[in-house]
């Protein structure tokens, strides 16, 4: 499986566990819930699926080829692939400085996430309630000290694993933190199942109702459906692309985006199987939106039998499901230094790390020292960082990607079917190209006008 002197993956499940793992992250398990339940319910889902298939696949499939074909991150393999004398590397490098911004603000997230694990973990919930429980939420964004520490234990936990290379470090990894979020998430939704009253919770969350959708009005639900479909795979920064650049020809890509994308999905849908439950369970409003996780569940899972423990194994899952991302796009950020500059692995990861340390620092303190500051429009530091990458980078993105893999202009569409096709499993039919090229780039389009309205 080496090919030249490139790290790849040591197997298949390998590479799908981490790729998945790079897609399975806050979005799934926090987004998805609480956007499903302020559009409606099922309806909601069924259009998330459709759009998953129609546009998420597609798109994954044409980041894995670039990296596939060119063998290096993205700046290189643009380089590789490109025609002489076109710039589509130019779009390599806003890829790159878009994994970073997305970093500056994920691991305060994902810091989040372990602290309500150690919280849970070491007692603090015990005898809270109501607006007490509220208050640990508000008590630790306040506090630059405590977010600082969590933080910081995430990007040194994270740059510590991938200073053991793909392999032994990434891979090994991410094999058992997925397997670990596969096992608890199935756990946690057996439970929920099971509470009194939850079945409404699951009725809500599959069972289409139109007066459900009707409140919120169908264009809405749609356009909701698209954006989480299109944002929960994180595509058009290249965070895939290099996952992409380790894989052998083995199979075709069609057949592994696929699976990545039904792993993806498996998390999201099962962790509504989740949260809906315990919401009707014990009177809760779904739509209740970002608080949902840090405000609404605690207070649920301490109204439990055995609570602590539910809380505890619910934010373990949370902190996997946010960590396996943090590996995955620090990967990409390691791997790019080492490209385009010829770092070794150990200087990356050092100067990387110590980068991210600091460039982190903002969204941390924009929740206490620099609370006042506004970045773009009426945004605090991380919905600023977040809008730079969502709304604009990762549709803008997935835009290049698309035209530079399906126009002569690009690498041409023959070359990319060609990529895709190479190795054993599902084929991509030629007859797709039409859409491809004038309907796909339409509703992406329709994405980024939404995002910048």
């Amino acid at each position: 499986m080496e090919q030249g002197n490139r790290e790849n993956f040591g197997s298949r499940l390998g590479f799908i566990l981490v790729s998945a793992g790079c897609a399975i992250g806050i979005g799934n398990v926090w987004k998805f819930p609480y956007v499903t339940g302020e559009n409606g319910g099922a309806i909601f889902v069924l259009f998330y699926l459709l759009f998953l298939v129609i546009m998420g696949i597609p798109v994954l499939t044409m980041e894995l080829a670039v990296g596939r074909a060119g063998r290096k991150t993205i700046v290189g393999a643009y380089k590789e692939l490109e025609k002489d004398g076109s710039k589509w590397h130019i779009h390599g490098w806003l890829c790159i400085a878009g994994n970073y911004i997305l970093m500056m603000y994920y691991s305060t997230v994902s810091g989040w996430m372990l602290a309500y694990f150690w919280k849970f973990l070491t007692g603090s919930f015990e005898n809270k309630q109501g607006d007490e429980i509220a208050a640990v939420f508000t008590d630790m964004l306040s506090n630059p000290v405590e977010m600082t520490v969590f933080m910081v234990v995430v990007v040194v936990v994270g740059f510590l694993v991938l200073s053991f290379g793909v392999q032994k470090g990434l891979e090994r990894v991410n094999k058992v933190m997925m397997t670990g979020l596969l096992c608890l998430i199935v756990l946690l939704a057996i439970h929920s199942l099971t509470l009194p009253g939850g079945n409404e919770g699951i009725k809500f969350y599959l069972l289409p109702n139109i007066d459900n959708v009707r409140k919120v009005g169908l264009g809405n639900v749609i356009t909701a459906a698209m954006n989480q479909a299109f944002f929960t795979l994180s595509l058009g920064i290249a965070s895939m692309e290099v996952f992409g650049s380790y894989m052998s020809k083995e199979h075709s890509l069609t057949g592994e985006a696929a699976r990545i994308c039904a792993l993806d999905t498996f998390v999201a849908l099962i962790s509504g199987l989740i949260i809906f439950p315990a919401c009707f369970s014990f009177g809760i409003e779904p739509a209740q939106g970002p608080s949902l996780i840090f405000v609404t569940l605690p207070g649920v899972f301490l109204d439990m039998t055995g609570g602590r423990i539910w809380g505890t194994l619910f934010f373990l899952f949370m902190t996997f499901a946010s960590f396996s991302t943090v590996t995955a796009v620090f990967e990409n950020i390691v791997g790019s230094s080492m490209d385009n500059f010829k770092w070794s692995r150990i200087k990356s990861v050092v100067v990387n790390g110590v980068f991210m340390l600091i460039a982190s620092l903002p969204c941390v303190f924009g929740y206490n020292i620099w609370s006042t500051l506004r970045i773009i429009g009426d945004r605090d530091v991380l919905d600023s960082e977040d809008f730079i990458v969502s709304n604009l980078l990762l549709p803008i993105g997935s835009l290049v990607f698309l035209l530079f893999c399906v126009t002569r202009f690009g690498w041409c569409a023959d070359k990319y079917l060609e990529e895709v096709n190479t190795g054993k499993g599902h084929k991509m039919s030629a007859k797709l190209l039409p859409y491809y090229k004038f309907v796909l780039p339409v509703l992406i389009l329709v994405i980024l006008i939404n995002g910048l309205i």
